[in-house]
């Protein structure tokens, strides 16, 4: 399983949000290339960089500072937030980054995103679906750095874009993002279940290293984590130690 480091930026800065709340912000860093060097430096093989101030409004990207932050690291990089092009998602891969992240572009622009999967290859793209549990106990995909929700459900957009040969699926269950009360095993459960053939990323809610072993006795592809990290719950080298 892979594990990969996350580095969440706004104004050019190392934050993790509770439950995608821009109000409820917490800044860990100023220097998210010094940050980048010390998860490296301890092991990383991929960083999780994501453009919080692109998600919300894709006019405020920082994709200069991903760009650079990609070309000082010797590392593979998986990137997003407010991509909405296919020329920005060309342009990333072109300055080194090994996957791009797709968001909500998959859910308001299905057959343009459809046509991105036939253009770069399932494997250069992570769809990435964020989701809250209804009324109904249906995972509903969120949009707009989560602001909204939408009116398809995560196994909707799955069966979509499994047309067109989707491998890699990051999912996060909104309520338990950057809450560290443990990930949602019933939903990953569920998702390797009706989906086998997917590499499932994990993010939301790891707190422990018991977490770690237990994502990957379930065999998902990755793990991504944030908080627990910045706050040495464990350090890196302990996580790849499992």
């Amino acid at each position: 399983m892979i594990i990969y480091p996350a580095i969440d930026l706004r104004k050019s800065q190392c934050v993790r949000l509770y439950q995608g709340d821009y109000q409820r912000e917490t800044i860990y860093s100023a220097d998210p290339f010094a940050m980048a060097k010390t998860f490296v430096s301890d092991g990383a093989s991929w960083l999780h960089i994501v453009d919080l101030d692109g998600a919300k409004d894709p006019d405020q990207n920082q994709s200069l500072l991903i760009e650079k932050l990609i070309k000082d690291n010797n590392v593979n990089v998986q990137t997003g937030g407010g991509i909405c092009t296919q020329s920005q998602a060309e342009n990333l891969l072109e300055q080194g980054a090994a996957r791009i992240i797709v968001g909500s572009m998959a859910v308001k622009n299905r057959e343009e995103v459809a046509e991105w999967f036939k253009y770069f290859g399932a494997e250069r793209l992570v769809l990435a679906l964020d989701v809250i549990v209804n009324a109904s106990k249906q995972p509903m995909v969120a949009v707009n750095a989560w602001q909204n929700v939408s009116e398809y459900s995560l196994y909707d957009l799955i069966d979509y874009f499994k047309r067109v040969g989707l491998t890699h699926l990051l999912c996060t269950n909104i309520a338990l993002d950057g809450t560290l009360n443990g990930p949602d095993y019933a939903l990953y459960d569920s998702l390797l279940e009706r989906y086998p053939f997917l590499t499932l990323q994990a993010s939301g809610g790891i707190q422990s290293l018991s977490d770690i072993t237990t994502l990957s006795e379930k065999r998902l592809g990755g793990a991504i984590i944030g908080r627990a990290l910045y706050e040495r719950k464990f350090t890196l080298r302990e996580v790849l130690s499992c």
